[in-house]
């Protein structure tokens, strides 16, 4: 049984699921190495131009697999200390390899997204749940900080910090219904509905230039991270030249407005 499945639903839109549903999807290394790779083959895949990411069963993803984590070769010879590092790494380079695909990647969050799977939530760029999922920042419970793979650096900048502090040092889950409302996902829609909705959002992206979608996901995480509105605007600036300049879009898009027709980029 493969614990990551990987199908296409719809032209351009590729679906990878975490799937060992009777730990919840939680995030041993069984799961979450084959995982990695997926995205990274995904991510270079350029017949697919949206990336939906979801759990299988009634949960997205528990966090650590607190009974059997795995074991990996590279962690032979190690003390504890060093295991712990290595084990880190991985869990760092699947938020790492989200953040840098070049496709984006919706979140289809169908359950619970507790410790590791909030944060695997929270690295997913457009994120939707289902009414039944919550989401909870599991270390703070756990005698550990709620601090990590990135929760502390994403959720404040998608909620603000007060909101932000008050989920991580309590440790509270938030519900679904809470979740849209205060920024967490976009969108809360009844389990049967949520992948439809993902697709539905993904086609509509797909519509568009395979580089101008890019590039625009590129802006926005750099603009996230930007260091001042000024040098942020000068990068914005040359990625919307290269597009103009280098293509055709422009002129095909307004072509196509007067004949009413669909736009055929061809970047």
């Amino acid at each position: 049984m493969s614990f990551v499945t990987v199908e296409k639903p719809r032209p351009a839109v590729t679906l990878i699921t975490l799937n060992r549903p009777e730990r919840m999807n939680a995030m041993a290394f069984d799961v979450m190495v084959p995982f990695k790779e997926a995205l990274e083959e995904v991510s270079f895949d350029n017949d697919t131009r949206v990336v939906v990411v979801t759990g299988a069963g009634h949960g997205f993803c528990a966090g650590a697999d607190l009974e059997d984590p795995g074991w990996l070769d590279i962690f032979n010879g190690l003390t504890v200390p060093g295991i712990a590092r290595r084990a880190m790494k991985i869990l760092d380079d699947v938020i790492k390899t989200i953040h840098d695909m070049h496709q984006p990647v919706i979140g289809a969050i169908n359950g619970a997204a507790i410790g590791g799977g909030f944060c695997l939530a929270m690295a997913t760029d457009i994120r939707l749940a289902s009414q039944s999922a919550y989401f909870r920042p599991a270390g703070i419970n756990n005698g550990l900080t709620s601090a990590e793979l990135g929760l502390s650096y994403l959720l404040p900048r998608a909620i603000g910090t007060s909101r932000a502090f008050e989920i991580m040092l309590t440790g509270r889950d938030v519900s679904a219904e809470e979740a849209q409302r205060i920024g967490i996902v976009s969108r809360s829609v009844p389990e049967e509905e949520l992948l439809q909705a993902c697709y539905a959002i993904a086609e509509r992206i797909t519509g568009f230039s395979q580089l101008g979608v890019e590039l625009s996901k590129q802006m926005l995480w750099a603009g996230v991270d930007a260091g001042s509105l000024h040098t942020h605007m000068n990068h914005e600036g040359h990625a919307q030249l290269f597009v103009r300049m280098t293509t055709q879009n422009f002129e095909e898009a307004i072509k196509a407005r007067k004949e009413g027709r669909p736009p055929e980029y061809r970047d």
